[in-house]
């Protein structure tokens, strides 16, 4: 007795990798990335340079891997999350502490 398969199209042709989500999803995801490591990066130089620092640089990398449209605010995450890590130790090295001192 024969059997038949019949073939059937790829369901990985229109998916990003091995995850298994669509490309366009997937690139979604990695612009969003982009954009809250520049904005936690942008926040960080104000508040919480210890966390939103790496918190940036992290979510920047991996917009930056995952092939990101919006490269330049994912660079710019990057920037600025160094930037807060700088900061940081400038604080500390000066001051003896960890935010901003304005006055005596």
């Amino acid at each position: 007795m024969t059997t038949l398969t019949h073939a059937t199209p790829s369901a990985t042709s229109a998916t990003s990798g091995s995850t298994g989500r669509p490309a366009s999803r997937a690139r979604a995801h990695a612009d969003g990335m982009a954009v809250a490591s520049f904005i936690l990066g942008l926040l960080g130089t104000l508040v919480l340079n210890l966390v939103l620092g790496p918190c940036a640089l992290i979510l920047g990398s991996l917009a930056l891997a995952r092939g990101t449209t919006r490269r330049g605010r994912a660079l710019l995450g990057l920037a600025l999350g160094a930037t807060d890590l700088l900061l940081l130790a400038l604080l500390v090295t000066t001051d003896g502490t960890v935010s901003w001192h304005i006055g005596t």
